[in-house]
């Protein structure tokens, strides 16, 4: 897709900013400028109802499963997420793709002439204004230019502190929590879950993830302090169930159509498969129950895993919080024409799995899924499997066997050491490099810690060559490539094939 030439101007403009993705920095969080920019610019985070999503892992997933859902009820819905992976569009959008450009132009210009009329000593403690607090601005602006019902804000990092806490939500929404930023968010399960928590506002329902017991009293505590109602999934959902599909299996055996909505899943089955090769694209059924919903909610979706269906339970909740008379029907469909780049997304020739988990859990989730949807390896020669677990009972496994190549990298504060030994005897070959020139890589402490698991691989700090090189390889062996460890890693192997 072609970029929007204002869009091109926005990113010119804000790039002379400091940008906590690019260069992380301590002791640059606070909400005191963002809400003197709100203030500013007439209070645009107000202008329509929204939902706010924070977390670990999943965020991103959950987001995109709301802004689907509500779409589908028929409401023009605002949908802020990060990263990007080829567009910076694509952080401010819509469930349906970009807005009209002329929201976008008219966002633009009013952002750079409303920031560049203000003087540096207006600004809160006259601080610098980062990169981040104008993008979130930014989104802000264009979903009041395109006269959006709802908006959608994913958390960029922690909660209490990020740029998007200015916000006013019909819900709040915590996601699964783990440790990661913890230079930032604290070293402890319980300090994250705080930061993650400062999204809960008073009076105002908060609906959170399974969480482990330390971090469950967190949020009790922060919600008892807001007055906010507290809804635990797991209080909630009293069943959840998902199984992944091949789609070729089920187009033979005429299995998939089970819904009522057959001819929508028809065409599910028509836009996600390739005329030349039906065998590896599958979708994931999903049905699962609460009283809040007048009877199951049953449907198919195109993000995989596990994880996947306790987010779209998640985000089904969350929606029927705010929207109690919503149908089960909207909640079904916009559930299963949700997407999202990078999660566990399929490419075809050659067979290529991007992914940008880059904790334990979201990679631990990340293989469970790859032996769901292609079976688990085997020895080609013995055809033995090469794990001493059973296959998932879960797993229809139809795929042929393929050889699997792994492409991994990951940005400096991420845990290798322990994300390393998750590949243990499931590839043929794997491939190291660095996220990009975008994020700061440790490559000492990569190679140390595949050393330490006992993993052989193939290293190079360019990592142009080594997409170019992994990429070669996989389409020469028929292999799967996975490429996993970073959301930027993601975007460079889709530069590099698009």
């Amino acid at each position: 897709m072609k970029k929007l030439p204002s869009i091109q101007k926005l990113e010119s403009w804000i790039d002379s900013y400091l940008n906590f993705e690019k260069t992380p920095k301590k002791n640059i969080f606070w909400l005191d400028t963002m809400r003197f920019f709100c203030e500013k610019f007439g209070q645009p985070q107000n202008f329509a109802p929204c939902f706010h999503v924070a977390g670990s892992k999943g965020k991103g997933s959950v987001s995109s499963f709301i802004a689907s859902i509500l779409d589908e009820a028929g409401y023009k819905t605002g949908l802020y997420t990060s990263p990007h992976i080829l567009d910076f569009i694509e952080r401010v959008s819509s469930p349906r793709g970009p807005f009209e450009e002329e929201a976008y132009d008219r966002a633009v210009q009013e952002i750079m002439d409303g920031v560049q009329s203000i003087s540096q000593e207006e600004l809160p403690g006259q601080r610098p204004i980062t990169w981040f607090e104008l993008v979130t601005l930014f989104s802000f602006l264009v979903f009041r230019q395109a006269k959006v019902d709802y908006s959608v804000f994913e958390v960029g990092l922690g909660g209490r502190l990020d740029s998007t806490n200015v916000i006013n939500p019909k819900v709040s929404v915590i996601t699964p929590i783990e440790l990661e930023h913890t230079e930032f968010l604290g070293d402890t399960l319980e300090k994250i879950a705080y930061e993650k928590g400062g999204i809960i506002k008073k009076n105002t329902p908060v609906v959170i993830a399974r969480q482990q017991p330390n971090v469950r009293k967190v949020f009790e505590k922060i919600a008892a302090e807001k007055q906010a109602t507290a809804i635990f999934i797991e209080d909630t959902i009293e069943s959840l169930d998902f199984k992944i599909k091949n789609i070729t299996e089920c187009v033979k055996n005429n299995t998939f159509l089970t819904n009522d909505n057959s001819d929508f899943y028809e065409n599910c089955i028509k836009n996600y498969t390739s005329l030349e090769n039906q065998s590896i694209l599958p979708l994931m059924s999903v049905s699962f129950s609460s009283k809040i919903f007048s009877r199951p909610v049953k449907t198919t979706l195109q993000l995989l895993g596990k994880f996947q269906a306790e987010n779209a339970a998640l985000a089904a909740l969350a929606v029927k919080t705010v929207l109690p008379t919503i149908s089960e029907e909207a909640i079904e469909r916009g559930l299963a024409k949700a997407k999202l780049p990078a999660r566990f997304e399929i490419l075809e020739n050659p067979l290529i799995v991007l992914d940008g988990a880059h904790t334990v859990n979201s990679v631990t989730f990340t293989m469970e899924t790859l032996n769901q949807v292609f079976g688990e390896r085997k020895s080609k020669k013995t055809g033995s499997s090469l794990q001493e677990k059973k296959q998932p009972e879960f797993s229809e496994s139809p795929a042929p066997f393929r050889r699997r190549i792994l492409l991994f990298a990951c940005a400096a504060d991420k845990d290798a050491k322990d994300i390393a030994p998750l590949f243990k005897n499931e590839f043929d070959e794997i491939f190291l490099t660095k996220p990009g020139d975008v994020k700061k890589a440790d490559l000492e402490g990569l190679t140390r810690a595949f050393d330490a698991a006992g993993l052989s691989y193939d290293f190079s700090e360019d990592y142009k060559a080594q997409i170019k090189k992994a990429i070669k390889k996989a389409g020469e062996e028929e292999a799967i490539l996975l490429v996993t460890g970073s959301f930027y890693l993601v975007a460079e192997v889709k530069k590099a094939i698009v």
